[in-house]
């Protein structure tokens, strides 16, 4: 007569089906984690790219700031100097005169180019927060 003894490890050995939900779960949560980690990394190469083209925008706008500040400075100088040459002789005045024209041109021109660019620019990292709200309205669309 066989004695049949109940030795808890015998026969149960470990069953790859057991480990397979726990392996199914890690590769789940590293596979979120790689697609969140790629989310992020292109969401931050498009706010360095709308940064750099934001730097561009303000380098422009305050040239043309200095330009049309310059300009004007100058024109009011010309001013002065074409008072001051109304008293002298005839053809300085006409001189003065043309030149303080010519600054004062500039200036217009370039404070109406400022106001252009002022208005015409889009807002600061409008593309990444498009991004992000798409990005939301999926995960939202998902629960």
């Amino acid at each position: 007569m066989a004695v049949e003894t109940h030795d808890p490890h015998v026969g149960a050995r470990a069953t790859p089906e057991g480990a397979r939900p726990v392996a199914g779960l890690f590769q789940s949560l590293n596979n979120f984690l790689a697609t969140f980690v790629a989310i992020v990394h292109t969401r931050l190469e498009l706010l360095t790219t709308e940064l750099q083209e934001e730097v561009r925008q303000v380098g422009g706008i305050l040239l043309w700031a200095f330009i049309a500040a310059f300009a004007a400075m100058m024109g009011l100088f010309l001013v002065a100097l074409a008072v001051i040459f109304v008293f002298w002789d005839t053809h300085r005045l006409a001189a003065s005169v043309a030149m303080v024209g010519m600054f004062v041109l500039v200036a217009v021109v370039a404070g109406m180019i400022l106001r252009h660019k002022l208005s015409t620019k889009p807002p600061l990292l409008d593309d990444t927060l498009a991004e992000l709200a798409r990005d939301r309205d999926q995960l939202k669309a998902r629960l």
